[in-house]
Formats: C-alpha cells, structure tokens, sequence
C-alpha cells in the first residue's frame, strides 16, 4: 500500500464579493415605502452630514406635458464637497396634465379580506352548494383570518338555509371539503382554528426557493423541525424561554439546526388576515402613480414617480466646508457614506421608475379594461426590456405600489401567469379568472 504524502497544490476561483455600498444599495431596493422612511430617519440620526433637503421650485424642473423627469443627482465639483450642490431629491416627475390634482386627493383603497378570498373562490369549479358553504366560511372568519367558531356551529347556523335551498344540510365530508378549501387560499394560513395550526398550514406550503429560505440541503430538516416545535406546546414555551440548550437535547439536533427552525418560524405570520385590515391599508403608499397622456381616443399611458414617496436628502453645507478645508478630517468616511446613501436611494427610485415603466408598456390594456385585459407576463420580459436581473426585477417589484384609475396594486400583481386557450393561443390566468367571475354574476340567480 503507497503511503500517502502531504502535498501543496493552488487552486483559483471566483468569487463576488459584495462592497458594502453594493449590499445597501440591494437592502434599500428590497425596502418597502415605509421601510425606507424609518431607514433614512435613521441615517440622519447616525450621520451628521446628512440633511433633508428643503423644497426648491429652482431645484425642480417641471416636466414637459405628458412627459416624467429622471430624479438627479447634482455635484457641483469633482470631490462634492463645496457648498450645498450635493443633494438629491426626485423631480416630482410630475406631468402637466387635467387629472393631476385628482390623482394627488386620491387615497389607497385596496381590497379587503373576504373580498380578496372570494376572488380566488370564484375561480373555482365547484357547485353551487359546495360555493355556498365556502363563502359562509370566508364570512366568518376574523379580522386575523382566523376561524373562531366550529365547523359545527357554523352549520347549525346555516342548516334551515341549505335544507330549504339545496334540499338538506351539509354532511361531515363536505364541512371539511370546505374548510380544506379554505386553507389552500392565500394567504398561507387563514381559515386556522388556532395559532399552531396557522403556522403549520404555513409550513406546509412554504416555498423552499424562497430567497429567505434556509440552504436547500437543509430544508427538509428544518421544515421537520419547525414543525414538531409548532407542534407541542412544551417546545413553544422552552422556545419562548430561549431554553435553547434544552430543545436541542430534547429535539436532538444542533445547534446551528435548531437556530434555522426558529429562523423559519420568525418568518411565519401569526395574523395572516391583519395585513388586509383598514390600518395596514392606510400605511401602504404607493411608490408611482400612473395617469393618462393624450385625449380618451388616442392616449396612452406612463408612470411617474410619487414625489411624497421620495425623500428629499443633501449633504450639510457647513460639514462639508469644514472637511474641504481639513482634507484630513475623521468625517471623512461618514462624507463618502453620506454620498452612498443619497446615490443608492436615487438609483433605488430611478430602478423602480424603470421597471414600473416597463410594467405599464406590457398591461397597457389593463388600465383601460381592467383585470378581463390583462396579458400573460413574467419577470424575466421586464427584466430583459431593463436590462436587468430577474432578482432585482423581483426586488423591485415586492412591497412597491403602483395608484392606478382601478386602485392601488402591488407592481408584482402585474405578473401573471398563462393558460392555454381552445383555440391554441395563450391568455392571462387573472384575467381568465375575471372572465370567470363576471360569467358568474352574469348568470340568471334562479338557475
């Protein structure tokens, strides 16, 4: 048998390596309105170069009709660091148009819970009973999204109403058909008697390629162990405690396992209805607005920014002559990380411009027809007309708002997936769904 000797061998390889500039500027683009709002308030508390910048009718050029203006960046001199000239604040990409004034008094109106979960129950195939029992579960459900009464309390309530209607009351198999049905709608987790189950029918559909998922080798394990946490109520309150040594005793995994589960329960959402409540719609601003340009029979329509959205933000004038006249100051750093922040928020608004611009050159249809116009799309389409990657299009596209005639939507809304049609084309499944829909309140309510 050969002995085995040691050996030195080189081996290259690439590797990207994330600047930190580079890794604030993707945290600040995946940053909802509000997000943004707390972070820059937290950047003027941390660094005393940074200022909001007052309003300037000089500094904001109005855009001719029709059209939207970039937001700029203005440096006066190679370093910035004379005088006031580095600010950055959007030009309001405001269009000289009629409507202006409208869209500005105009206030998110999104829609409501139950009314979310009977859109998608309509685009069901199911019978007029079983659509009946359905709906009677979406009526009670809480503002949480939680069932708080039983299924047989529920039916009790409805039983003279099903016997006179369908000619008897509803069984066992099709009290728990409807309850199943239920909890296969989004969002993850409505229709649970409980906390535990809430969490777990999360589980249970949560998607592993997820960017805020756990490495693929160990989902499975962390999946499994998320779920006997949820499962005993002894685990919960050890976890409760931060008994961390003990669960992993009991649970016998390691440390680093048991530090994914809690992770990935972190993430679940205890209240999956309260995101649709009259509070959490009044906290939702929309990032662009779009608005017609041209008359009713030959127009189109673009996007500008919402200029209240936009932080206006410049570097402290009386700082930065301090540091011009001593090249050598400490404040040196928080200059250069003052100068980050206001290009990094100007290209997250200028990214979001762009990819919602693209959005409204695809769905142009939608904003004259609605939902029953819109076309089959995907990020990868945006992505290429941007000259993006399709992550930063998804970025872009979570937690940012576009105020539209027909309501105010989250820019992923405009993604839509495709279905085949008899004739062997293609169509939009949510517009699909709408058709569907409006089949349905068509058809004669005696049949």
């Amino acid at each position: 048998m050969a002995a085995i000797k040691p050996s030195l061998g080189l081996r290259t390889s690439q590797q990207l390596a994330l600047t930190p500039q580079l890794q604030q500027s993707i945290r600040l683009l995946q940053m909802s309105t509000a997000e943004l709002e707390q972070e820059v308030d937290r950047f003027l508390t941390e660094n005393p170069l940074l200022e909001m910048a007052e309003s300037s009718t000089s500094a904001t050029a109005e855009a001719p009709e029709g059209q939207a203006t970039d937001a700029t960046t203005t440096e006066s001199s190679e370093d910035g660091l004379a005088g006031s000239a580095e600010s950055w604040s959007s030009s309001g990409s405001r269009a000289n148009h009629d409507d202006d004034d409208w869209w500005e008094s105009q206030r998110t109106q999104p829609i409501g819970l139950r009314e979310h979960l009977r859109e998608q129950a309509h685009s069901l195939k199911l019978s007029d009973r079983d659509r009946a029992w359905l709906d009677t579960l979406i009526e009670s459900l809480d503002d949480d999204g939680y069932l708080r009464e039983s299924l047989e309390e529920l039916e009790e309530s409805v039983a003279d109403f099903f016997s006179e209607h369908f000619g008897d009351r509803l069984d066992p198999d099709e009290l728990t058909l409807g309850l199943k049905l239920l909890q296969s709608l989004d969002p993850k987790g409505i229709g649970a008697r409980n906390l535990q189950e809430c969490l777990l029918l999360q589980l249970g559909h949560w998607d592993a390629t997820a960017s805020s998922s756990p490495p693929a080798a160990a989902i499975d394990t962390c999946l499994e162990l998320s779920r006997k946490i949820i499962g005993d109520m002894a685990y919960l309150n050890a976890l409760g405690a931060k008994d961390f040594n003990g669960l992993c005793q009991t649970l016998r995994c390691d440390k680093e396992s048991l530090r994914q589960a809690v992770l990935l329960i972190q993430r679940l959402n205890p209240k999956p209805g309260a995101a649709f409540s009259e509070d959490a719609a009044e906290s939702i601003v929309p990032d662009v607005i779009a608005y017609r340009v041209g008359t009713r029979k030959s127009s189109k329509w673009q996007i500008r920014l919402n200029e209240s959205a936009v932080p206006r933000l410049s570097i402290n004038p009386l700082y930065a002559e301090l540091i011009r006249q001593e090249r050598a100051s400490s404040m040196t750093a928080q200059l250069q990380e003052a100068r980050w922040v206001i290009k990094n928020i100007q290209q997250r608004f200028d990214t979001i411009l762009r990819v919602s611009q693209a959005i409204a050159i695809e769905q142009q249809e939608f904003f004259e027809r609605g939902e029953i116009a819109m076309r089959p799309l995907v990020l990868r389409e945006i992505a290429e007309r941007c000259e993006l990657h399709e992550s930063t299009v998804s970025r872009v596209t979570t937690n940012k708002y576009m105020l539209t005639p027909r309501g105010t939507f989250e820019l992923k809304y405009f993604f839509t997936s495709h279905v085949r049609t008899e004739g062997g084309g293609i169509a939009s499944s949510t517009a699909l769904q709408a058709k569907i829909r409006q089949w349905v309140a068509e058809e004669d309510p005696r049949r």
